[in-house]
């Protein structure tokens, strides 16, 4: 059995040294053996998993609480695979819905350089026609600022 610092832990898994503390005190990982004679934090192979685990759920933003049950239903295996599947979906229609608005942001800006950049090569037809487009996008883009 592999036994892993803090710091391997944390350069393997993308967390930082305080929240793998922080996860540890809230009951999303461990308990974590600790080092009879120093008291250092001694992490082995399923503690490493279960940190890459919760780095890849923080990456998407899920919360705390969803880490949580998350990290339960695992746990409870098959019993749960209904109740994970449920959780995962969620967050990937919020993923889905920021995705959304993204491509707002997105055709918003290229829009205006389009309309810029018309400007710049004193072009007015292709300035009038990014013009248009950004009138056409303004109101999808207040709607996903609400």
């Amino acid at each position: 059995m592999t036994i892993l610092t803090i710091g391997d832990v944390s350069r393997q898994s993308g967390l930082s040294e305080p929240t793998l503390r922080y996860y540890e005190e809230v009951g999303l990982i461990g308990p974590i053996a600790r080092d009879v004679g120093s008291g250092h934090r001694r992490y082995d192979e399923h503690d490493l998993d279960d940190a890459q685990i919760l780095a890849c759920l923080r990456g998407m933003g899920v919360g705390i609480e969803d880490m949580r049950t998350y990290q339960a239903n695992r746990a409870l295996g098959h019993a749960a695979a209904g109740e994970q599947r449920d959780l995962l979906l969620r967050h990937a229609t919020r993923v889905e819905q920021e995705i959304e608005t993204l491509r707002v942001h997105l055709d918003y800006l290229q829009f205006k350089a389009a309309l810029w950049d018309a400007r710049d090569r004193g072009d007015s037809a292709d300035e009038a026609e990014a013009a248009l487009r950004v009138t056409a996008i303004v109101p999808k883009l207040q709607e996903v600022i609400r």
